[in-house]
């Protein structure tokens, strides 16, 4: 970029920056050595504010602006006056008459009281001097007359009207002392002040001689004063304004009379109007220069007091106001609003009155006015001691007080100027803007602005401030000002313009480094201020630019000049304030696509300007606190344009990528400090998302792939170490590993990274939480992956299954950890459920261990020792071994008390489990060397329970003996899992973790509940029973012994009310040693335990009777067969309906036709089954295929009745027909809803046992409605049933001694064979 239209002093702008040196502690090192997409390679918190504001602009640079704006040539005030010698030559005599004889030295009138003989009228107000005597004041040495009230307002030049009134009644003597008194004071005047002429003859370049005759040709003149003086006057009355209303109609009707010496005019009569307009024009001779020009507005009366009080005095109207104008002070042409004054105390007056004045002088037709001759006197006078004595600098007289601003030089210059403006009638306000005009071609000179920004401040006061009595509008005053309004406004328009140029370039004009130039900078925009407020309060403007908005523009202006001479010179700047020798071609200076070095150092050197303009200039420019702050603008501006330059480059970046991504994110990071450093709190940008995120999102995302790749390694690494150390616990007080506290301390630094960036846009900030999501999930998840394959070998080990499973509950809590770190409920729905996830894997994989180390191996080492077992005791074999190699177990004793466990479990236990792997004894137990399942150790312990519990006798009836009794059963009967139990927990206890240790008791109840219901309550179903195993012994005459044991074990497991009421007892116990006082499972998880509530739902089956059983199975299995579908019914058995929907492969189908009747009487029912035929029958066989068919009523109260019925058999048929029909009688104490028919078509084969084809099931509420029906039924290939059923089931197989029991049991398992062909 280009800086073309920057001044030539901008070129040392920003060279000497004072930013500490490259071996500065402090220096934020930009981009620090590290792997590539590393986490170690980024400086997250960049410090880049230096602890004092840096000056941006050399002393050299200093230097030159000084000398440069000091002599600035302004062509807004070019000083015509100083080349015109003629009207310098007038001027200079005329300023010499004013100083010689000046009016601030004149000799006072001597007035004495006196009294007047005839009527005599005051010189001063022409009124009657009223009074018999002593009516008034006359001066001794003029004789004027007056009134006393009158006599401050007279002339002061006594001497000289004395004079000429002598001269002109003869009196010669008299005038010739006066004459010789004026001499004597001019004589006086000059020697001293000799210094005043001096600077006179100086500033209008007269030689000495010249000077010496002029000086005798001004006394003189002063001596002739204004005997030859002759003056024509023409006045205009223009208008009046704001004038009193006088008649009782609230107005008035107002006239003007003016008054040159004793010759008096008068204007026409404006009837009732306040505002009037006379617009006529009147002409005088004056031949006396002391004379005054009065000029009073009256309310014409024509009413009976008028006339009289005309008859009684000159004046019979009403006074409106007046003003009194010196002759001396006229000069050339003016036109001037005058404010109309009292007369008296009394006077009520207001309002002001405008007159054009035109005057010439006899002998000076061709001079300029005073006022020209007083701008010529004070800019040469200007140009003199600022030019010519000053060098250039304007000396600031040093003056105080509410007049301070009137003083525009030191004393004798000021003198000067004065006497001229009073001699001839130059007004203060032409003095202040002829000064302001002069300073506005030195304005950028030290002290300058504060002096013109005084001096236009009382300006405006001047011309807006309007007093009560003036009604004059600002603007028209100042159309009237003898000033000039065009030249005044173009004035202030150049200084305007000047000014805005200047503050567009206030870091070179206005260094922060001069406090001198600062003040001068707050001048200058309180000077543009008051230039403002002329515009509105005096021009009347209705919409000037406001002074605020305009230094806001200078400000942004010469910020935008300045960042673009940064960035063009960015390496250059930078280097010489480090001390930097690195050099690099031009085309390497700046932005690179190699690497990033650019955007640090311009960085640095943006936050260097804004500190600058924060601490410097926003103190100095704080008239506008509401609307402008330098710092906020500078900030604002400089973000701006290198969010410009930076959205590009990075655009341009993303093409190729040609950096490190570390090297991104150390940029992400700088640009992150500088917006939330200076920009994020400007009001410009409150509200709004910053753009800046969405630059990087793409460089963060490619980190963040980096960085998974590293976090994997990592993780590889830490279990790799992990491995090695033996998965030993972190510390004393964790139970976990050191692979967790690796793997979360990588994953939380990282995260940190994301967090330090401070995303404030949400949508970008959610996207990197997804994208961290799923690097934690793939972390975490190969983490649980790697423990998972292995587990099951370390499983072999003492402690480090639990310590894993504690590392799985580690990951899980520290997941949690992240989750509200990330946000929590406020983190992104997408990666908030992410997380959810993987927490729920992790818990599955934790449930999963836990079952692995529940089901595969425990070491066993948990037999405890109880009181009374000394150490070194030769310990027996292990009696729930199931190898003869499984080592050696302590003496089958009580073990730990459970108090013990809960001391254990809560962490508190006085003694901790001490058990060594080279020892054979602990402290308080034994290592066996061997690992055995969970499972075998239980299912062998709960054998022994069996057969504990199958010794118990007894009834099982509710008497306080028999409690008791059942009490010390189920203790007896629980030693050998508590046993077990006791030692097992100690260690759990000990080395896992609270919520391990609980997951391990869960599996740990889930076993045992399961072992209880399966091996004492509810025996498989795989033995061999019935028929089955009465032909397999005869095959294997050895087997008979076997069958005799498996009648003996049926026997017992038929369980007596005794033996449930010990269990239940029993479970209450188990129940309470898993609760643990707390501090094991929760009482509400082992209540609603699905096991739990299995078992004892089986043990309350145990006290139901076999009919009761068998109607509960009737009216819950509802899908025995092809999920209960398929069976189609019609009304007899000649119409064949189509095939059922919802049946898969039916291996054949029976027809059959019901017929139920009950008996009106007695209300006992009977079924009538007529087996019609079977058809499509599938069965492969080569020897005889027989097909009968068996029919069963299944249901309650029938062991007395006939309960099954077969047809004959059929050779040789896959679609045989029978016609056989059967009669079933069921009783009357159940409804047909109780019953079922069970259908079983069936292979004949002689001398073994039948084969069966397939099943159905037909129960009666479906046919209860109908009352006779005929039905198809597809065949299955088994019974299907559901918990229910099958804990029925299981209960009904222990009643051996049962007949309807055993032949239910064995109907219901009845199932056509896999090797039988389909």
């Amino acid at each position: 970029m280009a800086v073309s239209h920057l001044s030539h002093d901008l070129t040392f702008f920003l060279l000497f920056l004072k930013i500490p040196d490259a071996g500065d502690p402090s220096l934020p090192q930009w981009i620090p050595e590290g792997p590539a997409g590393g986490l170690y390679g980024i400086d997250s918190m960049p410090d880049l504010r230096r602890k004092k504001p840096l000056p941006l602009v050399s002393d050299l640079a200093m230097s030159l602006v000084q000398s440069r704006k000091a002599g600035i040539a302004s062509a807004m005030a070019t000083r015509t006056s100083v080349k015109d010698e003629e009207l310098k030559s007038h001027v200079y005599k005329k300023t010499l008459q004013a100083l010689i004889y000046p009016i601030s030295c004149t000799t006072p009138h001597n007035f004495e009281v006196w009294t007047a003989t005839t009527p005599t009228y005051c010189y001063e107000c022409e009124g009657l001097l009223w009074g018999i005597a002593r009516q008034g004041m006359r001066c001794s040495e003029c004789g004027v007359k007056c009134h006393e009230k009158c006599q401050d307002l007279l002339n002061a030049d006594c001497l000289q009207r004395a004079a000429e009134k002598s001269c002109k009644h003869g009196a010669e003597d008299r005038t010739q002392n006066i004459i010789m008194a004026m001499k004597d004071r001019m004589k006086i005047r000059e020697r001293n002040k000799p210094e005043i002429f001096e600077v006179i003859r100086d500033v209008f370049t007269v030689s000495k001689i010249a000077h010496v005759q002029q000086m005798k040709t001004v006394k003189q003149s002063v001596l002739d004063g204004t005997s030859k003086w002759s003056a024509k006057i023409t006045i205009t009355v223009v208008c009046a304004q704001g004038l009193q209303a006088k008649d009782k109609t609230g107005s008035s009707d107002p006239y003007v009379t003016v008054q040159v010496g004793k010759t008096k005019k008068r204007t026409k009569t404006i009837f009732g109007n306040l505002n009037p307009v006379w617009e006529e024009k009147f002409h005088f001779e004056c031949h006396n220069s002391s004379d005054r020009i009065k000029v009073r507005v009256w309310d014409e009366d024509d009413d009976i007091k008028s006339r009289v009080k005309q008859r009684l005095k000159r004046e019979s109207d009403d006074f409106l106001g007046q003003t009194i104008i010196e002759v001396r002070t006229l000069s050339g042409e003016m036109d001037v609003w005058y404010n109309l004054e009292k007369r008296t105390d009394k006077s009520a007056v207001s309002g002001a009155i405008r007159l054009h004045i035109s005057v010439e002088i006899k002998g000076e037709e061709k001079v300029a006015p005073y006022h020209v001759q007083y701008t010529c006197l004070h800019e040469n006078l200007f140009h003199y001691l600022t030019d010519i004595q000053g060098n250039g600098a304007v000396r600031i007289p040093e003056t105080r007080g509410d007049d301070a601003w009137k003083v525009y030089f030191d004393e004798t210059a000021q003198e000067i100027v004065d006497e001229f403006s009073m001699r001839y009638g130059i007004e203060s306000i032409y003095q202040a803007m002829t000064h302001f005009a002069c300073l506005s071609s030195k304005y950028m000179c030290p002290g300058v602005p504060a002096v013109m920004s005084t001096l236009l401040a009382n300006i405006n006061a001047y011309y807006a401030h309007t007093t009560a009595s003036t009604n004059v509008s600002a603007c028209d005053r100042f159309a009237a000002s003898n000033f000039g309004k065009e030249r005044f406004v173009k004035l202030l328009d150049q200084l305007h313009n000047s000014l805005r140029i200047d503050l567009s370039t206030y870091r070179n004009n206005f260094p922060a480094g001069s406090p001198e130039r600062l003040q001068d900078l707050k001048s200058t925009v309180d000077l543009l201020t008051s230039i403002t407020f002329f515009r509105m309060k005096v021009q009347e403007l209705q919409s000037p630019p406001r002074a605020s908005q305009v230094v806001k523009d200078c400000v942004k202006a010469c910020l935008n000049s300045t960042y673009e001479y940064i960035f063009n010179n960015c390496h250059d700047l930078y280097s010489r304030q480090y001390q930097l020798k690195q050099e690099l071609p031009p085309e390497e200076q700046g932005p690179s696509m190699r690497n990033l070095d650019f955007w640090p150092k311009l960085i640095t050197l943006i936050v260097s300007i804004i500190e600058e303009d924060k601490n410097s200039y926003t103190l100095v420019l704080n008239q506008f606190p509401q609307e402008l702050n330098v710092g906020k603008v500078s900030a604002e501006v400089m973000w701006q344009f290198f969010a410009q330059d930076m959205k590009y480059a990075l655009e341009e970046h993303e093409k190729d990528r040609l950096c490190k991504s570390a090297d991104y994110m150390n940029l992400h990071f700088k640009v992150k400090w500088l917006h939330n450093e200076y920009v994020q709190d400007l009001p410009a940008l409150q509200g709004q998302v910053p753009e800046y995120p969405t630059w990087f999102e793409q460089f963060v995302l490619q980190w963040l792939d980096e960085n998974e790749d590293v976090s994997l390694e990592f993780l590889r690494g830490a279990l790799e170490r992990d491995k090695k150390d033996g998965f030993q616990q972190t510390s004393e007080h964790a139970l976990f590993s050191c692979s967790v506290v690796d793997v979360f301390t990588q994953l939380n630094q990282s995260f940190e990274i994301i967090r330090k960036l401070e995303c404030p846009d949400p949508s970008i900030l959610a996207h990197y939480m997804r994208r961290f999501a799923k690097t934690i999930g793939k972390v975490l998840m190969q983490y649980a992956d790697i423990l998972s394959k292995n587990f099951p070998d370390y499983c072999t080990k003492e402690k480090m299954p639990c310590i894993l499973m504690n590392d799985m509950q580690q990951l899980r809590v520290q997941l949690e950890k992240m989750f509200e770190a990330m946000g929590g409920k406020e983190l992104d729905p997408e990666a908030a459920d992410s997380l959810k996830e993987l927490q729920v894997k992790l818990n599955t994989v934790l449930d999963e261990l836990s079952m692995v180390f529940g089901n595969r191996s425990v070491p066993q080492n948990t037999q405890s020792l109880g009181p009374g077992v000394v150490p070194g005791q030769s310990p027996s074999p292990c009696p729930i071994s199931t190898h003869p190699a499984a080592g050696i177990c302590p003496p089958s004793i009580p073990g730990l008390p459970l108090l013990e466990l809960h001391r254990r479990c809560a962490g508190v236990g006085p003694n901790s489990w001490c058990c060594s792997r080279d020892s054979v004894w602990g402290e308080r137990g034994l290592h066996c060397g061997h690992v055995c399942s969970f499972q075998v150790r239980i299912d062998e312990c709960v054998r022994q329970m069996a057969d504990i519990l199958g010794q118990v006798r007894g009834p099982g009836n509710a008497s306080p003996n028999a409690r008791a009794s059942v009490a010390q059963d189920a203790d007896s009967v629980l030693r050998p899992l508590m046993d077990f139990l006791d030692g097992n927990l100690t260690l759990f206890a000990t080395v896992c973790e609270k919520t391990v240790l609980k997951r391990v008791l869960k599996e740990l109840w889930r076993v045992v509940m399961n072992t209880v219901e399966r091996m004492i309550v509810l025996p498989p179903l795989t033995d061999q029973t019935g028929t089955q195993l009465i032909f397999t012994a005869a095959k294997e005459l050895s087997h008979l012994s076997k069958l005799k044991d498996h009648m003996v074990r049926e026997e017992t497991r038929n369980l007596t009310p005794k033996q449930c009421a010990i269990l239940d007892l029993a479970l209450d116990t188990i129940k309470q040693y898993f609760h643990a006082g707390g501090n094991g499972l929760k009482k509400a998880f082992l209540e609603k335990s699905p096991d739990l509530q299995s078992l004892r739902y089986a043990l309350s089956l145990y006290t139901q009777t076999t009919d009761t059983l068998i109607k509960t199975f009737v009216r819950s299995q509802t899908a025995q067969v092809h999920d209960g579908k398929g069976i189609r019914f019609t009304a007899n058995e000649d119409i064949r309906p189509e095939k059922g929907s919802g049946v898969d492969d039916p291996v054949g189908e029976v027809s059959v036709q019901v017929d139920l009747f009950t008996h009106p009487g007695t209300g006992e029912h009977k079924v009538t089954v007529k087996v019609v035929a079977a058809n499509e029958l599938k069965w492969q066989t080569a020897g005889m295929f027989r097909p009968f068919v068996e029919v069963t009523m299944v249901g309650p109260h029938q062991s007395d009745k006939k309960r099954k019925f077969t047809t004959k058999s059929k050779s040789n048929n896959w679609a045989p027909k029978y016609n056989e029909t059967f009669h079933f009688l069921l009783g009357n104490e159940e409804g047909p809803e109780a019953y079922e028919l069970q259908i079983c078509v069936k292979d004949y084969c002689f001398a073994r046992e039948d084969r069966v084809l397939g099943l159905a099931v037909m129960p009666l509420r479906d046919v209860a409605a109908k009352g006779s029906c005929a039905c198809w039924c597809p065949l299955g290939r088994k019974i299907h049933m559901d918990e229910t059923g099958m804990t029925i089931l299981r209960i009904l197989s222990q009643r051996s001694n049962d007949e309807v029991a055993r032949e239910f049991v064995k109907l219901k398992s009845e199932s056509r064979s896999m090797e039988e062909g389909s």
